[in-house]
Formats: C-alpha cells, sequence, structure tokens
C-alpha cells in the first residue's frame, strides 16, 4: 500500500465555522509543497460544505457552513465530522507533482526615497547597502502564501543575514510597489497600505490591479528574481505602467 504523501499534520477549530490544517512550522520548501498539495486536492475534490479553502505559510483554513455539514450521527458535531472527512483526504494522498513553477523578473529600485529603511537595515547587519542589494537580489524566491492584502506575495528564501524583525513602529502609509523585509520574508506592496516591514526598494511593476485577469500577477507556488534597476529605469517603466 503506497505511503501517505501527508505523514504529519494537526486539525484545530478557528471558532464555529472553521477547521485549521497545520503542515509544517516553517516557511520552508517542504512545508510549502504540502500546502499546495493539500490546496489543490480540496479544490478539485472539494468537500460538502466547505466555503473558501485560504492556503497560508504552514497552513490551511477550511471556511465551512456547519448546516451543510453531513453528520454521520446525531452525535457528532459539524467540526468533528468535517475533521474526520479531512483526514481521510488526507491520508488517502500518496502522490503531488506541481506544476512547473512560472519565474517572474522583478525590476527594483533599491535606496534612497524608494527604500528608506535600507541603510539603517543594512548598519543593523553590519554590512554596506551594496551588500543588502547583492545579496537580495541574488536569490530565487518562492512565493509562499498570498494574503494580508489583494495580491501581497509573502516570498521565501531571504539570505539568512537579512532576515530583520518587523518595525516596532509600523507606517499608516507605504507606498504601492515597495519591496519589503520581515522576518525571514520578504515582499511587494502591492497597493499603498499600512504596514510594519523594512523598506528597501520599490518596483514600478503593479502587482495588484482590479481590472486586469488575473488581477493579481502572482500566484503561490510561482519563482521571483529581484533584478536591481536606475531611478531613471523606474521612471521609464512607471511611465510604461500607465
Amino acid at each position: 500500500m503506497p505511503e501517505p504523501f501527508i505523514r504529519e499534520y494537526r486539525l484545530s477549530p478557528l471558532g464555529d465555522r472553521a477547521l485549521v490544517i497545520q503542515l509544517g512550522d516553517d516557511a520552508s520548501a517542504e512545508t510549502a509543497l504540502k500546502v499546495r498539495c493539500v490546496t489543490e486536492r480540496l479544490l478539485a475534490q472539494p468537500l460538502a460544505g466547505i466555503l473558501d479553502v485560504v492556503p497560508a505559510v504552514c497552513t490551511l483554513a477550511l471556511h465551512y457552513d456547519p448546516l451543510r455539514i453531513t453528520l454521520p450521527d446525531e452525535a457528532t458535531g459539524p467540526y468533528a465530522a468535517l475533521a474526520g472527512q479531512v483526514t481521510a483526504l488526507l491520508q488517502a494522498i500518496d502522490d503531488f507533482e506541481p506544476a512547473e513553477p512560472v519565474t517572474f523578473d522583478v525590476p527594483v529600485c533599491y535606496g534612497g526615497e524608494y527604500g528608506a529603511d535600507l541603510e539603517e537595515l543594512a548598519r543593523a547587519h553590519d554590512l554596506s547597502t551594496d551588500r543588502v542589494i547583492e545579496l537580495h537580489s541574488a536569490a530565487l524566491y518562492r512565493v509562499q502564501m498570498l494574503g494580508f492584502a489583494p495580491g501581497f506575495a509573502y516570498l521565501a528564501g531571504l539570505d539568512a543575514q537579512l532576515a530583520t524583525p518587523r518595525r516596532s513602529n509600523p507606517r499608516t502609509h507605504v507606498p504601492a510597489g515597495s519591496v519589503a523585509i520581515g522576518g525571514e520574508l520578504t515582499g511587494i506592496y502591492p497597493l499603498e497600505l499600512p504596514g510594519g516591514w523594512h523598506l528597501i526598494g520599490r518596483s514600478p511593476l503593479r502587482m495588484f490591479d482590479a481590472s486586469a485577469e488575473p488581477p493579481v500577477r502572482l500566484s503561490m507556488g510561482d519563482r521571483v528574481r529581484f533584478v536591481q534597476i536606475t531611478p531613471d529605469d523606474y521612471a521609464r517603466l512607471a511611465e510604461e505602467q500607465g
């Protein structure tokens, strides 16, 4: 009998209308693969009563309608019944072949008015700003999840030398396109938003466009490479974006 692909997981309730599947404890490639696998399986084989499947860095939240969950007997409540169905589904998954990821090159103008925290972050790690840029743009990042705001991609793969706790005082306004570091992740603000990550640069690309199809540029599992550009390049590319 084939070994199950998902060997370790934890189920827990989130209120009375959501169930959380914990598939790992970090932003590793292994955890990302498990989250993607279970997400795709639940979307392909939806369980009755599930209203939404929301993947995160290490977890999936299944939002459900308690009145639409099939109960095996009168003594079993909706959460326990759904947990049983989810367990059976997870134990039946014996393989997963992810689609070939799409790689995006994202132009970034680092520092100055585009990255207000670059110098401070460099000093905190005893690095030059050039070295921070070199390390940040050398990695090939993985879209671990999307959340917080439409099109905000949490990117795993940041060099450990650049990992930095969130700012103690978040900003109320972060410009759209800002490239930032928060903990062991990096990301791109798709809209003008509040935020507590460290701003090191800005991209002229639109990461979210409500009139486009699809409206978000990145999807879970995609790869991202940052490419350094000059302020003149930024102005030209921004004008081309309209």
